[in-house]
């Protein structure tokens, strides 16, 4: 089983020191609280809280680093105290981008193919009247999936990739994505 040796109240005070923007803490709420859901979903409830702070985590270079991301991210990771478990998993969601190491654990293959499903979802969201993911369907998200001007930073080959390597189909993995980020909206919006 896999444990975190740093809390949800460290793991966050080590986000914010090297990330202020809005955008890029609500994204880390996010992919938190859908990494959160996914644990729960599949049958690994007692690793929950783990896979949220990797979730919580996965960006902590991006701000200050782009052009180095998932490279800087072990030194300010350890820097904080932060196990290599922890460590390794962050990494593996630049692989083939900016690192070679592979997701190999579910929970890592899960955080590769939903931190840029939820950046897309977000998009498809708010351009809704109800800006929420709560009455969001998938059709909707297929349609702008598929029109690659729209929110053009979310990679789709990286989505499709995720997918693949969790042996589910796109409208699987965005379906459940839509439902991960629904038992988290009420939070993310209130940070």
């Amino acid at each position: 089983m896999n444990q975190t040796n740093i809390s949800r109240e460290q793991a966050w005070e080590l986000l914010k020191k090297y990330n202020q923007d809005p955008f890029h803490l609500q994204h880390a709420l996010t992919v938190e609280g859908v990494m959160q859901w996914f644990a729960s979903e599949l049958g690994y409830a007692d690793e929950a809280q783990y896979w949220a702070i990797v979730g919580l985590l996965h960006d902590i270079d991006f701000e200050q680093f782009p052009s180095e991301h998932c490279l800087k991210a072990p030194e300010l990771l350890r820097a904080g105290g932060v196990g290599e478990n922890i460590i390794h998993a962050v990494c593996s969601h630049g692989f083939e981008l900016t690192v070679d190491i592979k997701p190999e654990h579910t929970m890592e293959k899960i955080l590769y193919a939903v931190d840029e499903l939820t950046g897309l979802i977000w998009a498809v969201a708010i351009m809704r009247p109800s800006k929420s993911v709560q009455d969001l369907e998938l059709k909707s998200v297929k349609k702008k999936f598929k029109t690659l001007n729209f929110a053009a930073g979310c990679s789709r080959p990286i989505i499709e990739k995720g997918a693949a390597m969790l042996g589910w189909d796109l409208d699987f993995l965005i379906e459940k994505t839509i439902l991960a980020m629904r038992s988290c909206e009420q939070n993310i919006r209130g940070f």
